[in-house]
Parts: structure tokens; C-alpha cells; sequence
């Protein structure tokens, strides 16, 4: 099983990871950064994270990473 950890503090909210997403895992957040902007975030409640990592090779800011868990 995979999934995500997203760097809210590197998080700009461009949302580009959103679209990146094929199961739709990563959605925008109540939480904001420190430039009062909605950050996102990775919710897989159901194990269905693929690991491909598109989402984190399209972040621009570098703030997501994939973590194996096996």
C-alpha cells in the first residue's frame, strides 16, 4: 500500500496535483498556508492510492512525497 505526505509548508495551493490525481485522492483543505491560502490534502480511508506519484512529480514546490508502505 501507498500514499502521499504533502509539506504544508511548502504547499502553494496551485491545486495542480488535484487534477494529477487518477483516483481522485487529494482534495483542497479547511487548513490554510502562511499566505492565508487553501492548501490541499491526501485522504485514501480505503487503501486505493496507487503510488504512481504523478501528483508529487507535478507539484511545482516540491511539496509532496510519495512513501511506500508495505
Amino acid at each position: 500500500m501507498s500514499r502521499i505526505v504533502i509539506d504544508s509548508e511548502k504547499c502553494k495551493a496551485c491545486y495542480l496535483c488535484i487534477d494529477e490525481c487518477p483516483k481522485k485522492l487529494i482534495k483542497i483543505s479547511n487548513k490554510t498556508n502562511k499566505l492565508g491560502e487553501k492548501i490541499v490534502e491526501f485522504e485514501d480511508r480505503n487503501g486505493e492510492c496507487l503510488g504512481c506519484a504523478m501528483c508529487a512529480m507535478r507539484c511545482p514546490d516540491m511539496a509532496i512525497k510519495e512513501v511506500y508502505k508495505g
